[in-house]
């Protein structure tokens, strides 16, 4: 299965992550990495993250993990982001009164309205979007295999990237409004739910993860 690099640039907690892959790849070697240089050899990279998008830009950032991130993409190693990974991945987000991202995709984040309604426009919804939430699959990736459509995955977020006018998005949510759930291009892949906090589907896609050449 060969090594699967963690990037650890500070923010949260990464150990849950950790563990769900060595439960789903025991073979593997699944390493927490904090340099550049304990990624190297990586047959894979999975971005985590959670907090403030201006601090995980800056820890990210001087980690030296961009330029990692960006040759292994082009180099068609398989990527999996979460949550903030999958923003930090951006163009550029609100948060933080606006914060230029790594813009490997070129959509923008943005923030929850202050009067964000449910679909009926009847009761308020709060802010975070927290629990679980269906995820309906636009488009056939690797993975999806094994995941029913309409599946629930667990999110925790304040920032959202809009599913509107995007070839690139593989899965979306409601939550008063619609919103990308998940994204692919190419090799990388990247969700705003966490999937190693979504019970056996979370699982399931970190396994199809694993087992991907990168190829959509």
């Amino acid at each position: 299965m060969g090594k699967i690099a963690v990037l650890d640039y500070g923010m949260g907690n990464l150990h849950s992550v950790a563990s769900a892959l060595d439960k789903v790849a025991p073979e593997a070697e699944v390493v927490l990495a904090q340099t550049p240089q304990q990624a190297q050899g990586a047959e894979r990279l999975l971005v985590p993250g959670v907090g403030a998008i201006r601090d995980c830009m800056a820890g990210f950032v001087d980690a030296g993990f961009a330029p990692l991130l960006k040759d292994a993409i082009a180099a068609g190693t398989p990527v999996l982001g979460i949550c903030v990974g999958m923003q930090i991945m951006m163009r550029h987000s609100e948060e933080n009164n606006g914060i230029d991202c790594l813009d490997i995709f070129p959509q923008p984040v943005k923030f929850f309205a202050s009067d964000l309604l449910t679909v009926k426009g009847s009761e308020r919804l709060k802010v975070p979007h927290m629990g679980w939430n269906k995820v309906q699959q636009v488009r056939e990736h690797p993975l999806w295999e094994g995941i029913e459509n309409g599946s629930r995955f667990y999110f925790v977020h304040s920032y959202y990237v809009p599913a509107i006018n995007n070839d690139e998005i593989a899965g979306k949510t409601q939550y008063g409004l619609p919103l990308a759930a998940a994204m692919g291009r190419g090799n990388v892949f990247v969700t705003q739910f966490h999937p190693e906090k979504s019970a056996d589907t979370g699982l399931r896609l970190l396994k199809n993860f694993v087992n991907w050449n990168g190829r959509a």
